[in-house]
């Protein structure tokens, strides 16, 4: 498991710009997430807008929705296809995504249409943790900007 100051970035995964994961399933499927990073900034998630089983969903549309008491943020989809099932436990509990963000608070999986192509597109190992690095100083010099991220 590799860390980026204080966050979890398991070396399994692959990491989208819109900070959320992929996992590779053993049945063809992935399955997609909220990086550490989001659901710390984001604080304790309220509330989840999933997609619908069976939508077609396009890279880097918007797919759903997440909000927190300080935060209402896209749910970005980090590969296209086709949404084979969501995480019901969230509608119930949707903090399961700060407390377990790589595992129970998982939030959908998907059948992908175009995987090989748009798998060479997300960022895994070094190149994640370089990414995630410079988000995160962007963010501590916004801040000490005075800039409001939760408000942008």
């Amino acid at each position: 498991m590799a860390k980026v100051k204080d966050y979890d970035m398991p070396d399994d995964l692959y990491y989208h710009k819109d900070f959320c994961w992929v996992k590779i399933e053993a049945d063809d499927l992935v399955r997609v997430g909220m990086i550490d990073f989001a659901q710390h900034e984001a604080g304790d998630i309220t509330y989840i807008d999933l997609p619908f089983e069976g939508d077609e969903i396009q890279v880097n549309d918007t797919c759903g929705k997440i909000q927190s008491a300080k935060w209402i943020g896209k749910l970005v989809a980090p590969m296209s296809g086709q949404i084979a099932e969501v995480n019901y436990d969230l509608e119930s509990d949707a903090t399961l995504i700060n407390s377990d963000c790589y595992g129970k608070g998982w939030i959908f999986t998907l059948a992908p249409s175009n995987k090989d192509e748009e798998v060479a597109s997300l960022m895994k190992g070094q190149d994640a943790l370089a990414w995630l690095e410079k988000e995160i100083q962007d963010l501590e010099k916004g801040k000490a900007e005075g800039r409001d991220y939760a408000k942008e």
